[in-house]
């Protein structure tokens, strides 16, 4: 072959290998658009492009392979942001990868059984295509040049995220997967430079106690410990969640059957109101709130993960505190207990016996009241011989949205007329009448098969359901409803709990304000129980009594912080 022949012959190589570059890219760019939408998304997700392909290239400076790797992370992001989504309604964020647990994927294996296989036959393909692409791919790119493209990609991702601040309804959008991930990490990064995982006062010369080991005891600003004594007669207490119900005649024009009100009323005839922390939809902000009595709002921009982050790390709890009072602690847990590492986190705070839905033999985990209630009979059954006192936290989830679908008709109490609302609240309404029935039916099996037991119930609504939003101010502009919602505007966060005793005269009501924050719920079950506030809960009782029932919110947030950092030193919160 001449000279020119072979010229010709590299040229012809050098193009071919150039477009494949190019063309690896081109894919990757058109990847992205199919989950960017807007000019400043868009825009965003192609610096983050350049910031992941100049990353590889620090390290590999093969373009063409830098380019293949970044694609296939793209895609896997895109995959699991829209896996996320599905479950939880929130795209893929910074966090996801900075809380990295074994829970974590455990979940997704018992979502996606046969996940596993599919990643380890993906990982076999992968390596000899990557192996074959790093032989072929002749071009080099200098460290130097990509540092500097890495760095000016840094700055301009800040400065984007910094000007623009991602607002908290906008991963709840399902689109923008990888823009939204890209200022999410900004955000995290940023929060916790300012404040750490938990908003907490900085310790003081000489660090306040709690405790001088495990279990909370005398500290120079707190009250006296109470002594508990375990072999005392306390009653079974059941602390029952109740999935996205309030009272929705707060919301105006609403018709409801006759008798409806009832269900929110105590024993003692009060209808009393909870201040939860979430609204349509994070069940395990309230499940943070009742067992550890601390606000998940401390955690700010991080509180969707409340309880990845506090499981292990927070270990002060109504659970912790009846277990020293002799109690055996159940959980029944609606859906797998990695969730949201739901289960090291209850474990963290005194749960001895964590059922989930495996455990519980479904799978899935919208099961009707009755379903919850079988099961707490059943767990309360095996715990009974032990003549120890049973503390359970059962989870309903009838009520859960969609209401747009009739939810298991042939439960429909007898005589059911919808009032004459949209068919959504009629359906929502509907549920919560199943649900007050089964209530009753449960209370009754436990006075006939329990005659001498006595029972404390606790009952509430984790949060109001989505479709609140749009009944509470009808028309009102969406701009000013997330303002609203933003702002913990209280109509939309108020919900309801009802104390009941079966066999039982709940020994003292003083805590059970007209109105109270979640946080403070674990007080208001151990004193009804009779049951002697350790120095902790006595000087969370002092902060409801001062505030008038408010907790996160009351003086901008200087008694949660000053409480959190007597808990931190005390030893209950730890690593935060």
């Amino acid at each position: 072959m001449s000279e020119d022949a072979r010229a010709d012959a590299r040229s012809v190589r050098f193009f071919v290998q150039a477009g494949l570059v190019a063309a690896v890219h081109l894919v990757g760019l058109a990847v992205l658009l199919t989950a960017e939408y807007g000019p400043f998304a868009i825009t965003l997700a192609v610096l983050t492009w350049i910031f992941v392909n100049c990353f590889l290239l620090v390290v590999l400076q093969r373009p063409g392979v830098c380019a293949a790797i970044a694609v296939t992370l793209i895609v896997i992001l895109i995959a699991l942001s829209r896996f996320k989504f599905g479950i939880l309604q929130l795209t893929l964020t910074f966090l996801d990868f900075l809380i990295i647990d074994r829970d974590t994927f455990s979940f997704l294996l018992s979502v996606f059984p046969r996940l596993q296989m599919q990643l380890i036959l993906a990982a076999l393909i992968a390596a000899p295509v990557l192996w074959a692409l790093w032989r072929f791919d002749p071009f080099r790119v200098r460290r130097a040049f990509a540092l500097t493209g890495l760095a000016a990609s840094a700055v301009l991702i800040s400065a984007m995220s910094l000007a623009s601040p991602e607002q908290p309804w906008e991963p709840f959008q399902g689109v923008n997967h990888i823009s939204s991930l890209a200022r999410s990490g900004v955000v995290a990064v940023s929060r916790l430079a300012s404040t750490g995982w938990i908003e907490a006062n900085p310790p003081a010369d000489g660090a306040l106690r709690l405790a001088s080991d495990a279990h909370a005891a005398l500290s120079p600003v707190l009250p006296p410990a109470t002594a508990c004594d375990p072999g005392a007669k306390r009653p079974h207490i059941i602390l029952l969640l109740d999935e996205s119900s309030f009272d929705v005649t707060s919301a105006p024009g609403i018709k409801v059957p006759a008798g409806y009100a009832d269900h929110f009323k105590s024993a003692d005839g009060k209808r009393r109101t909870m201040m939860a922390e979430s609204t349509g939809g994070p069940t395990w902000y309230t499940e943070f709130n009742v067992l550890t009595g601390l606000s998940a709002r401390s955690f700010g921009d991080l509180k969707f993960y409340v309880t990845r982050i506090a499981a292990g790390r927070v270990t002060r709890g109504l659970p912790q505190s009846l277990q020293n009072c002799g109690y055996k602690t159940v959980s029944l847990y609606p859906t797998y207990g990695d969730f949201l590492s739901a289960r090291a986190f209850q474990k963290g705070t005194g749960i001895d016996r964590f059922i989930d839905m495996a455990e519980m033999g479904v799978n899935e985990d919208m099961q009707p009241d009755s379903f919850y209630y079988d099961q707490a009979l059943k767990a309360f059954a095996r715990e009974e011989p032990s003549r120890s006192p049973v503390f359970m936290f059962v989870y309903l989830t009838a009520n859960h949205f969609p209401w747009t679908d009739v939810y298991r008709p042939d439960l429909t109490p007898e005589g059911w007329m919808p009032p004459g609302n949209t068919a959504e609240i009629d359906e929502y309404i509907r549920r919560q009448t199943m649900t007050a029935n089964d209530y009753r039916e449960f209370t009754e099996r436990l006075k006939r098969d329990y005659p001498d037991e006595s029972f404390l119930i606790l009952r509430f609504g984790d949060h109001q359901p989505a479709i609140s939003q749009k009944l509470l101010e009808p028309g009102i502009d969406r701009k000013l409803l997330a303002k609203r919602l933003m702002a913990s505007d209280r109509r939309y966060y108020s919900t309801y709990y009802a104390i009941d005793g079966i066999n039982y005269q709940p020994r003292n009501l003083s805590s059970a304000l007209e109105t109270l924050d979640a946080a403070y719920i674990p007080v208001v079950l151990q004193e009804a129980a009779g049951i002697p506030l350790d120095p902790s809960f006595a000087e969370q009782k002092s902060i409801m009594l001062r505030c008038k029932g408010i907790f996160y919110a009351c003086k901008k947030g200087s008694e949660a912080r000053r409480f959190n950092r007597l808990l931190i030193d005390a030893g209950m919160i730890k690593g935060l």
